[in-house]
């Protein structure tokens, strides 16, 4: 397995979109169950682009297995902040990726952004313990904040200080 971590082009709408959707599929990561539409996927990779909003993409040869983004905030007073999101294929996790993913996004997103923020389901702890080890600190927790097919989750906060 080779794989090439690269910034988001156009050209990868189709891609990124079926990444989202496998891992959206399985409701355990994101709020989406399944990617919006592909004209949406195209549009948020366009504005991204627009906006210098770091975003990559990590290929295994020519599939898209994984990315991470970080979208600027449209909240008054907050545009110094950064929301970071992320996802892997279940066949890639655990390999080392999402390191180099965060990594890459966060070198391209120094000095755009003063403060890079998420939320992770507390029961994602690899997520978890990959966030701390990029230096993300806890900052809160929204207990029950999710009911998902029956089941209560806890969304935890989490920022970054950038320099």
């Amino acid at each position: 397995m080779s794989i090439t971590i690269r910034p988001i082009t156009l050209d990868d709408a189709g891609g990124f979109h079926a990444a989202l959707d496998s891992v959206a599929r399985e409701r355990r990561f994101l709020r989406l169950t399944e990617a919006p539409p592909l004209a949406r996927s195209l549009q948020f990779i366009a504005s991204n682009l627009a906006g210098g909003n770091p975003q990559f993409v990590a290929l295994d040869g020519d599939e898209i297995v994984g990315w991470c983004d970080i979208c600027r905030s449209s909240e008054q007073d907050s545009e110094h902040c950064g929301g970071l999101g992320m996802g892997l294929l279940a066949s890639h996790r655990g390999k080392g990726i999402g390191t180099t993913l965060v990594t890459a996004a966060l070198n391209a997103a120094q000095g755009k952004f003063e403060r890079v923020e998420l939320e992770v389901y507390a029961s994602n702890t690899p997520a978890i313990a990959l966030y701390e080890k990029a230096g993300f600190a806890h900052e809160g927790r929204r207990r029950r904040a999710l009911l998902r097919d029956g089941v209560h989750e806890d969304i935890l906060m989490m920022g970054l200080l950038l320099s």
